[in-house]
């Protein structure tokens, strides 16, 4: 039965749908989202959202190590830009597991992988 992130314990204090995706790094073995994440009042870097936003950001690494099978589904060359002119790749609005069977997808694309390890984020020290 699949489960969402939230059930993940070094992800359960990031909220991935409001998160920024800023680029997607693959290798044979590993995938790696650079994030612009949202932290939650659980996470140990929390803190207020600072005037004019509406959360708590950090900048950080969402990797995938330990991959046996990866499957993109579709990919987006699509991006965005706001309005001080930062470019993202949109959001992680899914990801669950399943076993070993991660599936990820967003407005950058869809993809599943199988893993013999759980994801981890990797604080990188921008923000929060």
């Amino acid at each position: 039965m699949a489960r969402d992130y939230m059930h993940v314990p070094d992800l359960a204090s990031l909220y991935l749908e409001d998160s920024y995706v800023l680029a997607i790094s693959e290798t044979p073995r590993r995938l790696s989202f650079m994030l612009d994440a949202v932290l939650t009042p659980a996470h140990p870097r929390y803190r207020a959202p600072l005037p004019g936003e509406q959360h708590c950001y950090a900048t950080g690494v969402l990797i995938f190590e330990g991959i046996t099978t990866i499957e993109w589904i579709r990919r987006s060359p699509l991006r965005s830009v706001d309005a001080a002119g930062n470019v993202d790749l949109g959001n992680i609005d899914s990801l669950t597991v399943d076993g070993a069977s991660w599936r990820i997808e967003g407005d950058w694309g869809q993809v599943r992988l199988l893993s013999t390890s759980t994801p981890s984020f990797v604080n990188t020290g921008g923000h929060a």
